[in-house]
């Protein structure tokens, strides 16, 4: 299956990345877009993965130690004040995870690490915060909660990730 940033990209938007970009990956899984992001930034960008799976950790770690421009950091991106010392100022947050609170999350990191003007990918899964609600009703809930976001892009997703979407924009 192609990474969720690859079906963005393959809808004809451009990714918020660019060289000497620093990006906080929340949900970085098994490191394959995270790899992908890691090109985009470049030598001088750098990535700081956070997951929360000590499974997908054990993929992720090799990855990360071929690359030095990445860091993975094994935590729940829930509970950003545990690695706060350990993530400096980014220009973009790329979330992909799976819980009811997906734009909390966003918001507590976006609080702590995005600098004004930063870009944010958010990657909604819908019936990871309402199984039985129609997909689309739960994005429009959820871009209510959004109203620090200068939203620039809302993309369906569904073709090659059933329910989910992609949020794209600016911190106010």
């Amino acid at each position: 299956m192609a990474s969720k940033l690859s079906a963005i990209m393959d809808l004809g938007i451009k990714a918020p990345f660019a060289k000497d970009d620093k990006v906080l990956y929340l949900g970085a899984s098994h490191g394959i877009t995270a790899l992908l992001i890691s090109e985009m930034v470049g030598e001088n960008g750098f990535l700081f993965c956070v997951e929360i799976s000590k499974e997908s950790m054990k993929e992720l770690l090799p990855i990360c130690e071929e690359h030095s421009n990445m860091a993975p950091l094994l935590y729940d991106a829930g509970l950003p004040e545990l690695y706060k010392d350990k993530v400096c100022e980014v220009d973009v947050i790329y979330q992909d995870i799976a819980q009811r609170n997906q734009s909390e999350i966003l918001k507590q990191n976006a609080d702590l690490f995005l600098k004004k003007n930063g870009y944010v990918v958010f990657i909604v899964k819908t019936q990871s915060i309402d199984a039985v609600k129609e997909p689309s009703k739960v994005l429009s809930k959820l871009k209510k909660n959004l109203s620090w976001l200068e939203i620039e892009h809302v993309l369906d997703l569904d073709k090659t990730h059933a329910k989910h979407y992609a949020i794209i924009g600016r911190k106010k």
